[in-house]
């Protein structure tokens, strides 16, 4: 019997949840996502320091402006991440826009757009990238603009399902909800472990891709921000799921049987009509977990990358 690794790609399509390009040859995932913390790690690795370098070079070309060049360096060293790894995966690579962007629709689009003008300079089609946004009203917003001009967009930060009702009726290409993040939550709340089927991150995201099947939506759901093999193993059947380097490691020595667990074979019903602002921050609100685990993220996403720019603007001086 083929380990588990293999037998999941069999029925999902596998991710790579890193910037790292040795870690990506091992597993050979179809996609690749990063973030500001994945993209902070990644410019530690030695073998990335000609990345960083003409990050730089390209920044101090465009402005002669300090802060503009900082912004710019950042920028084009996510690309530069991003087109590395696309020399190894076969399908996208996900790029995210600056967190700090979260609640500002046009910042957002104008940053996707950058983005994207970036990685086609290089050579590399629309078809193969994924703007990645948060998950909030703006960040929805920006997204239904972007994906009407062909730019689609992986909606991040995703942990309630009112979230992830307003990504699909935007239109939006793909949608990560945060398993991991949703279970340490719940864990931290009431002071108990969970078994993967009662995993309430593997709960919401079973929901939620149910939903989508069951009103026709074509978003695809990607389950991210893994703890356990067993989250990712009750979410087999699903759409995509992107996983980190050691829980990839772990399947790929495991072995045993991999059963498709999301398989909705139920009635088609309409889609409704669509939430507007007032009942998807109502609905959002009412969700204490997803409020925190949103705000929190964005944070965390926030203060990585000012430690990529604080690296950066010391290679600027």
């Amino acid at each position: 019997m083929a380990d588990k690794l293999t037998q999941l790609k069999a029925l999902t399509t596998v991710v790579a949840d890193t910037g790292d390009i040795e870690a990506i040859k091992r597993y050979q995932p179809t996609d690749a996502t990063t973030n500001p913390s994945l993209v902070l790690k990644a410019a530690e690795i030695p073998e990335y320091a000609p990345l960083i370098d003409d990050a730089i070079a390209w920044a101090k070309a465009q402005s002669q402006d300090k802060a503009q060049q900082l912004i710019d360096a950042g920028d084009k060293l996510a690309v530069n991440i991003g087109l590395e790894v696309l020399k190894i995966v076969p399908g996208r690579i996900s790029t995210e826009v600056d967190a700090r962007l979260s609640f500002d629709t046009d910042a957002s689009i104008a940053k996707a757009r950058k983005l994207i003008r970036l990685y086609n300079e290089a050579g590399i089609a629309n078809d193969r990238i994924l703007i990645k946004l948060a998950s909030t009203w703006e960040g929805i917003r920006a997204a239904e603009v972007l994906e009407k001009e062909g730019i689609q967009c992986n909606l991040t930060l995703l942990f309630s399902f009112a979230q992830a009702r307003a990504c699909a009726e935007a239109g939006a290409f793909l949608i990560s909800p945060f398993v991991g993040r949703i279970l340490d939550w719940y864990k931290a709340k009431h002071n108990r472990d969970y078994t993967p089927s009662e995993d309430p991150g593997v709960v919401s995201v079973t929901a939620i891709y149910d939903y989508y099947k069951q009103h026709d939506y074509q978003t695809v759901v990607m389950g991210a921000s893994f703890r356990n093999t067993g989250e990712i193993l009750e979410l087999a059947g699903c759409d995509r799921l992107t996983i980190g380097p050691a829980l990839l490691e772990e399947l790929s020595k495991s072995e045993g049987a991999v059963v498709r667990k999301l398989n909705y074979t139920g009635d088609r019903l309409p889609k409704p009509t669509p939430m507007n602002e007032a009942e998807f921050r109502w609905e959002l609100n009412q969700d204490a977990m997803a409020v925190e685990k949103l705000a929190e993220g964005i944070r965390m996403f926030a203060v990585d990358q000012g430690k990529l720019e604080t690296m950066l603007a010391s290679r600027l001086a």
